[in-house]
């Protein structure tokens, strides 16, 4: 059908030519741009994902810049560690040239300060972008919040969207060789405990911590020593006799009654014991050795035995031994289970003499119960762990350990300071709370340790108490400081000065490991931010870039469509004009 109002023909050709020129604009924009989804309008998800991965990826790359930043720190400091590692190579060998007879020291002393000179130079050089780790300034450098330098590591996203940016941390106290406040490598540690309020005792001035505990313990009764006079001839009806007693209390050692009188053993030494210890003397004892045996035989589990002596000749010397002549004891052994020492011998009888054994004698051992502790004020710093062990009389040791954060909680201190004798008492106390020990501050500068006497009734060397096992988990430190070597002044301290060297250089040797681990991390680190950025790269293509080799084929199609569509519209226009020659 025709009609001269609607041109059905040249609305449809417009139609087409409108959806063609809409493709055509469509795929000249993604030609244009490379891009499939160029606004959220193409599609929404994927511009999404694409947008925020753009800018984690511009994220990432600035912490490629950080690690390449931390890198150029760590390789300064990597390199002043290693140059001063050098040069205390060569101060260690100068000192070692001062132990030898005859060399000046002052002069040694002169290289030596310019050795010194240049490590602090090295130290204050080592500075990059306004860091420096080898020369600090940190209030408390072993406090954990204070002694950290951080470099950017990574930048992540998780799950829920949520983003975070990690660090890298280097602890500045195990690389600062000087810091403002002590506690460089090179520097004395503050963290010496000292004596740990009396628990142990210097036991040398030597530049690293050397410290011993001071403990006490009882000792056994002294030997019944006397001159052999004999022979003594044993014949049938002869007999030497006594009474020992072994382990008795002692009421003077404060324990209190009722007291133990002892164990007593009746001797008897006659023909028959005589000859079964020396079947060929025909019952006389002509030695002091004979007698020592014989007597020996005869206390056989007594809880005593007899013994000679002996000596070193010469003197001072221990090498040749020289036997004591006639000298003869009886020695104390004792009764485990018994409480007491001490050996008496009483009731002594003979019919051939006694040989020149005293007719009567007694000796206890001594009870050594309590211990002093000397108290000086001390401080637990942070990651300071203390041990050790209490051991009384013979039990086994019992082992126990505070650090700072105890001694906090217990005397409602901050700073981890035990500042009185008091705190002292009250500090043991309660680690130890046994009821058999008493722990008490006797002033404000000693501490009482012992045990009660109602309760310990041990004597001689069955008795004891003491602390064993000292330990600081951070000890041996250096207790001096590397500038303040002086082999001029302290020539005597070489030797001391030389172990200083050898202890601190491997600490800083250490220091220079943890950089170079350090280093190592950043650079794979870098690596990686590299490669992640490629691959983010990657990935947004895949969702977001057009395939031009397709776009291109789908243009050159559009276009040729798009010409045919004018054309089409050109014709159907044309049916209007010739309706209108009918009328002309």
């Amino acid at each position: 059908m025709t009609s001269i109002l609607t041109n059905s023909s040249a609305l449809a050709a417009l139609q087409t030519l409108r959806s063609i020129n809409s493709n055509l604009a469509e795929t000249q924009s993604r030609v244009s741009s490379g891009l499939r989804v160029a606004v959220a309008a193409d599609n929404a998800a994927y511009w999404s994902i694409s947008t925020t991965m753009r800018s984690d990826n511009m994220a990432i790359s600035a912490v490629s810049d950080a690690l390449a930043l931390g890198a150029a720190k760590v390789d300064v400091a990597y390199s002043g560690v290693n140059a001063v590692i050098d040069v205390l190579n060569e101060f260690k060998a100068k000192i070692i040239a001062a132990e030898e007879e005859g060399v000046d020291k002052a002069k040694i002393q002169v290289e030596l300060n310019q050795l010194k000179e240049q490590v602090q130079s090295i130290a204050t050089s080592a500075s990059f972008s306004g860091a420096n780790w080898l020369n600090t300034d940190i209030d408390d450098i072993y406090d954990r919040t204070l002694n950290r330098a951080s470099t950017i590591s990574s930048f992540t996203r998780d799950a829920a969207g949520g983003v975070s940016v990690k660090t890298m941390d280097v602890n500045l106290s195990e690389v600062a060789l000087f810091n403002s406040t002590g506690g460089g490598l090179l520097q004395a540690d503050p963290r010496d405990l000292g004596t740990i309020g009396g628990l142990r005792f210097s036991t040398s001035s030597d530049a690293m911590s050397t410290y011993s505990a001071g403990n006490t313990s009882g000792s056994a009764p002294s030997d019944n020593i006397f001159t052999f006079s004999g022979p003594l001839t044993f014949g049938v009806g002869d007999q030497i006799s006594f009474d020992v007693t072994i382990d008795a209390d002692n009421p003077a050692d404060g324990i209190l009654a009722p007291y133990y009188l002892g164990q007593t053993t009746s001797i008897a030494i006659d023909r028959a014991t005589v000859d079964a210890v020396l079947p060929s003397a025909n019952g006389v004892i002509s030695t002091y050795k004979q007698y020592a045996s014989v007597l020996s035989y005869a206390l056989s589990g007594s809880g005593a035995t007899a013994t000679t002596y002996w000596k070193y000749d010469p003197p001072n010397q221990t090498k040749i031994k020289v036997d004591i002549p006639d000298l003869v004891g009886i020695v104390y052994i004792g009764n485990a289970t018994l409480d007491g020492s001490s050996i008496q011998i009483t009731g002594l009888t003979s019919t051939v003499g006694s040989g020149g054994l005293a007719s009567t004698s007694v000796d206890y051992g001594v009870r050594s119960s309590s211990m002093t502790l000397d108290f000086e004020e001390f401080e637990v710093f942070e990651d300071v762990v203390v041990s050790f062990s209490l051991r009384v009389d013979n039990e086994s040791s019992v082992s126990y350990s505070f650090d700072k954060a105890y001694v906090n909680s217990l005397l409602g201190a901050e700073d981890g300071v035990v500042a009185t004798s008091a705190d002292m008492a009250t500090l043991l106390n309660s680690l130890i709370a046994r009821p058999d020990v008493i722990i008490e501050a006797t002033d404000g500068s000693t501490v009482s340790v012992r045990t009660d006497p109602a309760i310990d009734r041990k004597s001689g060397q069955k008795s004891g108490i003491g602390f064993w096992g000292i330990k600081v988990n951070i000890e041996p430190i250096p207790k001096m400081n590397f500038l303040e070597i002086d082999i001029e002044r302290n020539p005597d301290t070489v030797g001391s000065y030389i172990t200083y060297i050898e202890t601190v250089t491997g600490r800083i040797i250490d220091a220079a490991a943890v950089l170079g681990a350090i280093g190592k991390r950043i650079d794979m680190r870098s690596e990686f931010a590299s490669k992640l950025m490629a691959t983010v790269d990657t990935g947004i293509g895949r969702l977001v870039d057009a395939d031009m080799d397709e776009e291109s084929t789908r243009l050159k199609a559009l276009q040729t469509q798009a010409q045919l569509a004018v054309q089409a519209l050109q014709i159907a226009n044309s049916d209007s004009q010739n309706i209108l020659q009918l009328f002309r």
